[in-house]
């Protein structure tokens, strides 16, 4: 069996599906790896770096994709609508597609993966259960991405994080603003207090106070009722423009008393509640820093411009939509052990492909299979409205 690892084209990606420290446990089940020549360049991996742990580097892209049964990926087509066309243009009719494929959000795009008989995986898709914990893509690029933030804002910031007692006068530690304490968040908390600011953090989900605490953070009390703030799969889930008002009203004190703000709540497949408005911006002292890390769904901030950085009312807004790009080293090498982990499962012991529906982690993540759609949530995203005629 060959496994081919292209160079990504998504304009500003650097990251690479697999690194040359993932390779062994594929090549011991017997997989051959070709790997694009410069495919992890951008990353820090060089063409020798592979071939050294047993790939075989490919100039010719075009060939990678005939000659390989499965691809992998850190945007399929799929999250990749700026360049991604002439990939799917060359990917064939049996062929094994795994990576990130933004499904919920452009489930029409994923049905022309099966029109070409392509058997699609989409990792956004993975369960939030226990045994999935080390393929979870999500939430490794989820931390990436919030340690970033934090050096972002860091580096823009025109103080220090910490605080300072010098010959020359006492400096008051920066406060710091999280909102949503998911993977992004947590890390946030953590590379802020590390750098000696003084944390503040809020979730809809109170059980979470506990987690933000161990971190040196101080979880905001809203006082505010969420009846039940996940879905079944673990993730975050719309509470209702009501709700996220009210959350606002109380939020606007503690944004006000910040001079950094960082956001991370983002509902998969939807547009990304509004939490920060343009009169709680008004409200920061000057100079003050916001990172939205929900921009690629709309933006927690009201102001916020995807892949912009703006300053209004003398506030700096960051809308960044792949933060882990910018980390692509660390970025790709836990995303490569994720995708390897993941992949192992569609293994059986003599090392052939086995596509097991029964198991959910399988059957949650296949998109298509065999030229149909044949996830159950993108069937629902695509099923017409109750009521409407075929």
């Amino acid at each position: 069996m060959k496994a081919g690892v292209p160079k990504e084209t998504c304009p500003g990606e650097k990251r690479v599906a697999l690194v040359p420290g993932v390779l062994a446990p594929l090549l011991k089940a017997g997989v051959e790896i070709l790997v694009e020549s410069g495919a992890g360049l951008a990353a820090g991996y060089t063409d020798a770096d592979y071939t050294e742990k047993g790939a075989t580097i490919i100039d010719d892209r075009s060939r990678l994709f005939a000659d390989c049964e499965v691809i992998f990926q850190v945007r399929t087509p799929g999250a990749n609508p700026a360049t991604g066309e002439a990939d799917l243009d060359a990917m064939h009719a049996g062929q094994i597609v795994i990576g990130l494929a933004d499904p919920l959000s452009n489930a029409a795009r994923i049905q022309a993966f099966a029109g070409r008989g392509i058997t699609l995986f989409g990792l956004e898709l993975l369960p939030r259960i226990t045994r999935a914990q080390s393929m979870d893509v999500l939430s490794s690029q989820a931390m990436v991405a919030g340690y970033k933030a934090v050096l972002l804002a860091a580096n823009a910031l025109p103080r220090l994080f910490s605080m300072e007692m010098t010959a020359a006068g006492t400096l008051a530690p920066a406060h710091v603003f999280v909102i949503g304490a998911g993977v992004a968040g947590l890390k946030a908390i953590a590379t802020a207090k590390r750098l000696g600011a003084v944390v503040h953090a809020y979730d809809v989900r109170p059980a979470v106070k506990e987690q933000v605490e161990s971190l040196g953070g101080k979880f905001v009390e809203l006082e505010l009722e969420a009846s039940s703030a996940e879905d079944k799969g673990g993730y975050a889930k719309e509470l209702g423009e009501e709700f996220y008002r009210r959350q606002r009203e109380v939020m606007t004190r503690v944004v006000a008393d910040c001079q950094v703000v960082i956001t991370t709540a983002a509902i998969p497949g939807k547009k990304s509640p509004v939490l920060v408005t343009e009169e709680m911006v008004k409200q920061m002292s000057p100079a003050s820093i916001i990172v939205d890390l929900a921009a690629e769904r709309g933006g927690n901030c009201e102001l916020t411009v995807p892949d912009e950085v703006r300053e209004v009312h003398a506030v700096t807004i960051y809308g960044p939509t792949n933060l882990p790009a910018e980390m692509a080293y660390h970025a790709s090498q836990l995303y490569g052990k994720n995708l390897v982990t993941f992949f192992r499962t569609l293994l059986d012991k003599e090392g052939n492909l086995t596509i097991d529906t029964k198991d959910e982690v399988i059957r949650d993540t296949l998109l298509t299979r065999d030229g149909k759609l044949v996830n159950a949530r993108l069937e629902g995203l695509l099923a017409p409205p109750s009521g409407d005629k075929e």
